[in-house]
């Protein structure tokens, strides 16, 4: 569970001059704090902090609590005094809820009152926007980073917000827990794979774990035979095996996927980037052509697999994935000018828990642009939207370049790759030119849906800029 903070703010002043208002303020804060857990976060509550002396004690707890992230409730009209010694403490992103009671006021019937103090602390127990702006103005002048939710209690688009940032939180969490395994080598000449993996460490919090090709051998010539046959039944459980599979190329690939699971596990693997060529006919080639099935398998098990030891895009898969959305590492095939979209999938791993119908396991001769033959993946990318993701390395920062187009019918190349039609709202050239301009490299992880806000939400509150194109 996703640790989050959340603490109230209001004046003590208040208590005392309206009764029944702090009782009824805590009672909005409960209501805020179950609703969170509902959404699966642990909810460390600091209780309504009122006065400045309160703040030092909640931000202790909050600082020792070690919370993700931090929800500010404005209660009612509070004093900057009572949030910054709290902020300046938990040093995380703050999220200002700025959340009414109610859309509006009753104004007939607060009207009617007829009591001008029973009318001011009703008003009060609705005067949230009030600290708004002066916090906003301590946080700027301090360099808090900090957003807004704004709304009232019974607004779904409040819910939906306050989720996206548990979540974003939950993401941000398993970014800094995961670890990357790299296996072999990048693809030699594509420059733009090439990481810095101290840029990726900073800015995301992943382990990179160099591993060799023996061990993966290792594992390989201690898989046992009925380890090989479970593989080969889960083989045909998730994939359509297709018949012209060799028994002798399934056999290959599983006793490659028992190794992999072997290696993953000893390493405590949360993501793996692969490649590797060599001799032509060494006992690693043996290994890396029959690795496809194995590594789409993890992909679909959370462990993100990319090829050609891209790691920034394994990066962005394991966003993807930790999102609940996929991620099936691809690469730009063709443009069809006709229907307007562009054809989006790899030869390498793919995602089959996102899957339009079957996928398919099936026989290549030849791996393009890589050493020998072996099985492959074929599918397609579940039909609707779609959020396109790159984690980019920049000449000054990594950043996020995100899209957001959808996964349409049509034909598709037959090829025993993944690949599958995208239309974009600003059509196949401006996306293609857009994206390209932003200088990612030529990967991207697909997840299903739409989910820029969800990313936007993970930008900030890693600090790490993001750029929509559509």
């Amino acid at each position: 569970m996703t640790r989050v903070g959340l603490f109230g703010i209001g004046l003590d002043t208040y208590w005392d001059q309206f009764d029944g208002l702090l009782d009824r303020l805590i009672v909005y804060q409960k209501q805020i704090a179950g609703k969170m857990e509902a959404f699966g976060a642990e909810v460390i509550d600091a209780g309504l902090v009122d006065a400045p002396e309160k703040a030092i004690e909640a931000g202790d707890y909050l600082k020792k609590s070690d919370v993700e992230i931090v929800f500010l409730y404005v209660s009612t009209y509070a004093l900057s005094s009572t949030v910054l010694p709290i902020a300046q403490k938990v040093k995380c992103p703050i999220i200002v809820l700025n959340i009414q009671p109610v859309a509006a006021i009753d104004y007939e019937k607060f009207n009617n009152l007829n009591d001008r103090g029973l009318m001011t602390g009703e008003w009060l127990a609705h005067c949230q926007a009030c600290s708004v702006p002066e916090i906003a103005n301590v946080f700027n002048r301090v360099g808090i980073r900090y957003e807004f939710v704004t709304g009232y209690l019974g607004e779904k688009a409040v819910w939906d917000d306050i989720q996206g940032w548990i979540n974003a939180a939950a993401v941000a969490s398993a970014m800094r827990a995961n670890r990357l395994g790299i296996l072999g080598h990048y693809y030699g000449g594509m420059l733009d794979v090439y990481s810095d993996f101290t840029k990726q460490a900073a800015a995301f919090g992943t382990h990179i774990e160099l591993i060799e090709m023996c061990e993966l051998k290792k594992c390989r010539d201690e898989a046992t035979d009925a380890e090989v046959e479970e593989k080969i039944q889960e083989f045909h459980d998730t994939f359509e095996v297709v018949a012209a599979c060799e028994q002798e190329e399934i056999i290959r690939a599983a006793r490659t996927s028992v190794a992999l699971d072997k290696l993953v596990s000893a390493h405590n693997l949360g993501a793996l980037a692969y490649y590797y060529e060599g001799e032509s006919g060494n006992e690693y080639e043996n290994i890396v052509t029959s690795i496809i099935a194995g590594n789409t398998l993890l992909t679909g098990k959370n462990v993100p697999v990319a090829g050609e030891c891209e790691v920034k895009n394994a990066q962005a898969m394991k966003i993807m994935d930790s999102f609940g959305v996929g991620g099936s590492f691809s690469e730009f095939y063709a443009m069809d000018y006709n229907d307007d979209i562009v054809m989006l999938g790899h030869d390498g791993p793919a995602h089959f828990a996102i899957a339009e119908g079957e996928i398919q396991l099936v026989p290549l001769p030849v791996y393009h642009g890589k050493p020998g033959k072996g099985l492959s993946i074929q599918m397609t990318v579940k039909h609707g939207p779609v959020t396109l993701l790159s984690v980019v390395e920049g000449k000054n920062e990594v950043f996020l370049l995100v899209a957001e187009g959808e996964s349409v019918p049509g034909p598709t190349l037959q090829i025993g790759n993944t690949n599958s039609r995208y239309r974009f709202s600003i059509g196949a050239k401006q996306f293609m030119n857009k994206w390209s301009k932003q200088g990612p490299a030529h990967h991207c992880a697909i997840g299903i849906g739409h989910i820029t806000d969800h990313i936007e939400k993970l930008g900030a509150l890693l600090d790490i800029s993001v750029v929509k194109i559509c």
